[in-house]
């Protein structure tokens, strides 16, 4: 390769790089799969997000989880419901363009009950957890300040004198 050839090439990365914008994809996978094949299908999740000239930043492996509700989806029209199913999430760079490419290529994936494609930014946005497991969140008590204390009437002129007052003309 000549200077020439490489200079283009680290040109065009360079301004793919500028192009790019980072991006988070969660996922629920089928709880069919088992749970030896549940890594290969996060690994082929994240070739095909490179394939696609995405670069990941972070990730995490799927895990089962209960379902907050069931979800219904239709493969090869069977209709099939989920309450559980492995949840797992991968945060990447790729330039817009490539993103649309990579959405219609999941919709077409039968492991992929339900997704969820976001453009964010690179900090870690995690937000960390407030109590143990096990723990339980205790409203403090609200304590009256006086239980015999009386009602004051209002007087009406009063209060419009003081309205009068704070409302600069």
């Amino acid at each position: 390769m000549s200077d020439a050839e490489n200079k283009d090439n680290i040109e065009a990365k360079e301004e793919t790089e500028a192009n790019s914008k980072v991006y988070e994809f969660g996922y629920l996978l089928v709880p069919t799969i088992a749970q030896d094949d549940a890594p290969i299908n996060y690994g082929n999740l994240k070739e095909l997000v490179s394939s696609f000239g995405g670069e990941v930043i972070s990730d995490e492996m799927p895990k089962m989880i209960n379902l907050a509700y069931s979800i219904s989806k239709v493969t090869s029209n069977v209709r099939s419901k989920f309450t559980t199913a492995y949840f797992g999430w991968i945060k990447f760079t790729m330039s817009p363009a490539k993103v649309l490419e990579l959405k219609k290529s999941l919709d077409l994936d039968p492991k992929i009950i339900r997704f969820l494609l976001l453009k964010t930014v690179k900090e870690n946005t995690i937000a960390a957890k407030r109590f143990a497991r096990g723990e339980t969140y205790k409203r403090p008590i609200m304590k009256k300040s006086a239980e015999n204390e009386t009602a004051v009437p209002i007087n009406k002129e009063e209060i419009d004198k003081e309205i009068d007052a704070l409302v600069a003309v």
